[in-house]
Order: C-alpha cells, then structure tokens, then sequence
C-alpha cells in the first residue's frame, strides 16, 4: 500500500498506493505511511520526500468501509492514528512535497496541509466532502485548512463539502503552484544544499504546540462517527 523509491538526486518518493480505492487509507496504511517517513529521515541521502499517489487520485482520504465500523471510542483512536501520521510529516526533519495528481479529498487533503509545498497537475481537485456524510476531516484537518487558506474559505470548504479545482486552490493559497509534472518540484528543492533547505523549512514552520486542538477534533470525530453509524454502514452497502 505505501511504497519507497530513492529516485536520486536527493528525493525519496512515498507513494500511496491502492489505487483501487484511490488510495483511500485504513489503519495500517496510516502506520505505514508514518514508518516511511520516519525511515526518510534517518537517510543521510535524502534531501527531500514527495509524497504522491499511485493511479488517478492523490489520496480520497480515510476508506470508509473502515469508517463505518467504528464507534465513538474506535473512531477517536483513528482520528489521533490521523493526526499523528500529519504530525509525522509536518514535524519531520526532511522537508515533504506534495506532488498532487488527481483528487485530494478528505484525510487525503489533510495529509497535503501537512506538506511543506503543495504543488498539482491542472486535473487535480479538492475537497473535505465529509459534511455531506454527517462527518469531517480529523486528521488535523479543522487546524491547518484555516491556518493555510483562512477562516473565510476554510468554513466554505468546510461546510458546503464542495470540490474546487487546481486553479481555484491556486487562488485561495491551497496549493503554491500549477504544474504538469509535480514531482519535479521535489527535485529543484533538492538541489539546493540540504542543511539550508532543512533550517529553512524548520524555521518558516514553527508553530505554536496544537496537541489540544487535535484532541478536541478527534473527540468531536468520534462523536460523529456514532451519531451516522447507521448512515456510513448503509453508504457502505451502495
């Protein structure tokens, strides 16, 4: 499900990949993609992660078959299985691209906020559909959307759960740049001397600590979670 390839030149590309389920993530998924970037970290040979996804979406978020046999307290344990996967990539010592082709949706976008750079092909797309079925984002989700975009759009988002485009994201700062191919942005990082490129991003991204936000978003998730059981379960069934 998450692959590693050093592709040279200072990059570690992490792929998700299951693109059946456009690379929507369980679990062990999460644990995984937390290892990798962990593993990255400690190679001295890499200057810069990309994150992708394999086949046509980056990332759908959260699999909700396995959302929909959660209960309140299962579903709070994902959410912080969630938010320690994005604190994993946004605390990690290895600067981290988003290299994003195709939909980024839910936890799949709340991984990207967690990237230093988030760059997309001009089919991307974005969203946090949740709402729509009775949940949200909550893999640090409700934290970093206002952070990066602002308030004002972030509730947009939020609340309608409508999709926007690359060039809309664009606009609103979502991402940084358009490109046909994202995962060349991951390499112009990686040419640059790797102790600056680290400093640098360690510098422009410290932040206050946001442990009790991310908790009272996961217990908020998990409410949600028990609230629309019957719903996801019958989502499921479709």
């Amino acid at each position: 499900m998450i692959e590693t390839d050093p592709g040279g030149d200072g990059v570690l590309e992490i792929t998700l990949n299951r693109p059946a389920a456009r690379n929507a993530l369980t679990s062990p998924g999460l644990e995984a993609l937390a290892s990798a970037v962990e593993t990255a970290d400690e190679r001295d040979d890499v200057t810069v992660i990309g994150l992708r996804g394999g086949g046509e979406a980056f990332c759908a978020g959260a699999d909700l078959d396995a959302v929909a046999d959660l209960d309140r307290e299962s579903g709070n344990a994902f959410a912080r299985l969630g938010q320690r996967v994005a604190r994993t990539i946004e605390s990690s010592e290895t600067p981290v691209v988003a290299a994003i082709d195709g939909p980024a949706m839910g936890g799949g976008l709340e991984l990207a906020l967690a990237c230093d750079l988030r760059v997309a092909t001009p089919r991307s797309t974005f969203g946090e559909p949740g709402v729509t079925f009775g949940l949200f984002g909550a893999w640090g989700g409700t934290v970093r959307l206002p952070r990066i975009v602002g308030e004002g759009t972030a509730l947009d988002l939020a609340l309608s759960g409508r999709t926007i485009d690359a060039e809309t994201a664009l606009d609103v700062g979502l991402i940084s740049r358009i490109v046909t191919d994202p995962e060349s942005v991951a390499t112009e990082v990686a040419g640059n001397p790797t102790e600056t490129v680290a400093v640098l991003a360690d510098r422009i991204r410290d932040r206050d600590e946001l442990t009790s936000q991310e908790r009272r978003e996961a217990t908020a998730f998990g409410e949600c979670v028990e609230r629309h059981r019957d719903d996801l379960r019958a989502l499921r069934e479709e």
